[in-house]
């Protein structure tokens, strides 16, 4: 950074760190202890789509990396657009298995970074469900930030959150992963793949 950066108050963006992801599995055991919060074996990765013939030669090429993964069989997955037209890939594993969903959502991320698609790469979700209810969180990884946010919408209401779990998760998580302290970044991700599956 340089100096008249400094004085501008700008800052370097952080470089994506991927490996911050391996972080969630004790995380999860956190959240169970300290949240009544379960793994649904569901996470999905979000990038942005482009239009037309373009994105059908996207689609298909983001299959086909993905199918190649032929070190390890294969990573399974579903490919799906929201209403907001960003594309999502959607992870599964049993519910118990949290470290097998990391290292596919680490091998999805991989995979299209290292075919280029990295700056379309937006976030990296993990789905939990409240254990005597019907709520739902998701850990979201920011991509270009490097660091993570709770996202918890309150179950049967249009749009809303449930902003004093996010704040209590934030708290939790504090000495497991690096929390995004810019909270007009914590984004809603409404009707994320597999974020309400228990």
């Amino acid at each position: 950074m340089g100096f008249l950066d400094a004085l501008l108050g700008r800052t370097r963006p952080v470089r994506p760190d991927l490996d911050r992801l391996f972080g969630i599995p004790s995380a999860a055991i956190t959240l169970q202890a300290g949240a009544d919060l379960l793994p649904t074996g569901s996470g999905s990765v979000c990038f942005a789509s482009v239009e037309g013939g373009a994105f059908a030669t996207l689609r298909t090429e983001v299959q086909e990396l993905l199918d190649a993964d032929t070190g390890r069989g294969g990573v399974p997955v579903e490919f799906q657009r929201d209403a907001y037209g960003y594309s999502w890939l959607l992870v599964r594993q049993p519910a118990e298995d949290t470290a097998s969903l990391v290292n596919d959502l680490h091998a999805v991320n991989t995979l299209l970074q290292e075919a280029g698609f990295g700056p379309q790469l937006l976030c990296s979700l993990v789905s939990f469900h409240e254990t005597s209810g019907p709520g739902a969180l998701a850990l979201v990884y920011l991509y270009k930030r490097g660091t993570f946010y709770p996202f918890a919408p309150v179950p049967g209401a249009a749009e809303r959150r449930d902003n004093a779990l996010e704040l209590t998760v934030r708290a939790l998580l504090a000495d497991d992963l690096p929390m995004e302290s810019d909270l007009s970044r914590w984004f809603p991700v409404w009707g994320a793949p597999g974020l309400t599956e228990t």
